[in-house]
């Protein structure tokens, strides 16, 4: 799993969204990592994260874990969590789970 910050923090304006890429895979190894990273990435964002999800090979149910964790402590701090770009399979999932009611998602 990588995250890639493509809005340097603190160089962009203070409306402008976060957004992180993800890729590879999100699991029961990787979840960890990803979600040290996206508190990380929550203590220094505005008002909205967007997480490209258009690289990410798989995901898991501990992935998913940290999505809604993540989204919950974002609400809890005015900021808003969104996805972006997900395969064809993480749409399925999503839906699936019902998460895709639950967490926006941009085009």
């Amino acid at each position: 799993m990588t995250a890639i910050d493509t809005s340097p923090l603190g160089s962009a304006g203070p409306s402008a969204p976060t957004t992180l890429h993800l890729s590879g895979e999100i699991d029961i190894f990787t979840s960890k990592a990803l979600r040290q990273q996206l508190l990380t990435t929550l203590r220094h964002s505005t008002g909205l994260l967007i997480l490209d999800l258009s690289q990410m090979s798989s995901c898991d149910v501990s992935g998913l874990a940290v999505l809604v964790g993540i989204q919950r402590r974002a609400r809890a701090q005015g900021i808003t969590v969104a996805l972006t770009a997900p395969r064809p399979y993480m749409s399925r999932l999503l839906h699936t789970t019902g998460l895709d009611r639950s967490l926006p998602m941009m085009a």
